[in-house]
């Protein structure tokens, strides 16, 4: 069966023109750690003027890279050194190693905060840095090896983002189900960025399991290498989510406008402009 598919409405949104902002703001709390309590729609944007402290715009670059942007903070996620331009450089970055297209080693030299989720000198990757109005942590899980053999202990990391009391977990390369312990400490999602490959790391059928636990308002497909391979994932959550196709890379959210019925947005990858 075909999943339904209704088209995204554009709307007026912000710039991430965000680099050099100030990190002083207090941002909105967000109880993650708590039940997600149902609230109303999905609002897609276009660059503009400044975001509000109850806002956060999403914008999907390529791969598993997302740009994730507050009123004065910018956070790229999985960054593999292609994102950054003369006049606009991200607060923080995060990384996984899994594979090349998910890290660098050289990573701008202008960035401030360069955050990796994998064990350096065997000790894992422990990240809980408050930027003001973006709190960012993560929490380890374990990797297959390149071609699927053994493991790597603590060798991904899913970041999870707090801003305008807004949950919003990247799931990185995730290769196993998540533990009740450690769906315990990465608490409530709202947003959840999920790798769709049905491959390279969990089969379909697997993946969304782990999105139902986890139970988000938005899921974000990230990773698919084809749209036979999306369209896969569309049709296992197409019981339970609703299912919109945008013609954008954006996506503005905000608490209150949380939709009420889980919905996969599939944005365009597109890098800044």
């Amino acid at each position: 069966m075909r999943p339904a598919v209704r088209l995204a409405t554009v709307a007026l949104g912000v710039s991430f023109g965000l680099a050099g902002a100030t990190l002083a703001q207090d941002r909105i709390p967000s109880d993650c750690i708590a039940l997600a309590s149902a609230n109303p729609s999905v609002v897609p944007v276009r660059f503009g003027d400044q975001l509000g402290l109850d806002q956060v715009l999403i914008r999907y670059l390529d791969h598993a890279e997302f740009a994730i942007a507050t009123s004065s903070v910018m956070a790229v996620t999985d960054y593999n050194g292609s994102f950054t331009t003369a006049d606009q450089v991200p607060n923080v970055v995060t990384m996984n190693n899994a594979h090349g297209t998910h890290f660098t080693d050289s990573p701008d030299p202008r960035i401030p905060l360069v955050l990796r989720g994998w064990p350096v000198d065997g000790v894992p990757a422990a990240h809980d840095l408050d930027l003001g109005d973006m709190r960012i942590r993560n929490v380890t899980t374990d990797l297959r090896g390149p071609f699927g053999e053994g493991a790597r202990r603590d060798g991904n990391s899913i970041f999870i983002f707090e801003a305008a009391g807004l949950c919003i977990g990247h799931l990185g390369h995730l290769h196993q189900i998540p533990s009740p312990a450690q769906y315990a400490v990465i608490g409530r999602l709202d947003v959840v960025m999920v790798p769709v490959d049905g491959g390279y790391t969990m089969d379909v059928a697997v993946m969304a399991d782990v999105i139902r636990r986890f139970n988000p308002r938005i899921v974000l497909p990230m990773h698919w290498f084809t749209p036979e391979g999306l369209s896969r994932f569309l049709v296992e959550l197409n019981r339970d989510y609703e299912i919109t196709v945008s013609d954008t890379p954006e996506l503005m959210v905000t608490r209150a406008t949380l939709p009420q019925k889980p919905t996969v947005v599939v944005l365009q990858p597109a890098p800044l402009p």
